[in-house]
């Protein structure tokens, strides 16, 4: 993240202390947590804590970078030779496996969004933003190549985004239409099955043989 606020190396102790005060954070909100009740959380004296962290607030962007840089990690290195359909099959099915399996962190991020991003206006502006005119750049290429219909970039990573993080920010919702007490694999597989192949159908695409590649 650009405010430089990680400077410890990464170790056991401090994924462990991140994924606590995820929760903390998810639970009680930035002004409401305590860094003694992440300690306590991560099981580690709270002197560990703040030799990794100076404060509440370096905690919080740490957290938030870890969530966005694990988002968007299985499409940083996409290029322009790679196989559009199999690139964004990987980047859709990965973004739905997180929200199932991590989806405190994808409401920890739409909170802080929906609170006018008060803390990572910083972050969207120098780091975030120039990411997706990067990626939208290497969808462009395709596009040019003939290898996808011509759609808007840009518009698609947000399409992207809003579809998968569906599942984790509205939970409740979802489960409570579909009757269901939780997500099993069945239907993590016919949503990740149904985004991909309306997503990629839509951009001309046909999304890669899921029952080959066991997804």
């Amino acid at each position: 993240m650009s405010t430089n606020t990680i400077q410890k190396p990464r170790d056991k102790h401090f994924t462990t202390i991140l994924l606590a005060a995820q929760e903390e954070f998810a639970t009680h909100g930035l002004k409401g947590a305590r860094m003694q009740a992440i300690a306590d959380r991560a099981g580690l004296p709270k002197a560990n804590v703040h030799y990794y962290f100076q404060n509440k607030v370096s905690l919080y962007l740490a957290v938030l970078d870890n969530i966005i840089a694990t988002w968007d990690d299985f499409f940083n290195d996409v290029s322009v030779n790679d196989d559009p359909a199999t690139a964004l099959d990987t980047f859709i099915r990965e973004k739905v496996r997180l929200s199932f399996e991590n989806p405190t962190a994808s409401r920890l991020f739409a909170n802080e969004i929906l609170q006018g991003a008060p803390y990572l206006s910083d972050y969207m502006r120098e780091t975030l933003r120039p990411w997706v005119n990067n990626r939208a750049k290497v969808i462009q290429q395709w596009i040019d190549a003939g290898k996808m219909t011509a759609t808007e970039p840009v518009l698609l990573i947000f399409m992207i985004w809003a579809t998968t993080q569906h599942y984790a920010d509205f939970q409740v919702q979802v489960l409570g239409i579909l009757n269901q007490k939780e997500y099993d694999a069945s239907l993590i597989k016919q949503i990740s099955d149904f985004t991909s192949q309306t997503i990629l159908r839509g951009c001309g695409l046909e999304p890669p043989n899921t029952d080959a590649t066991g997804n």
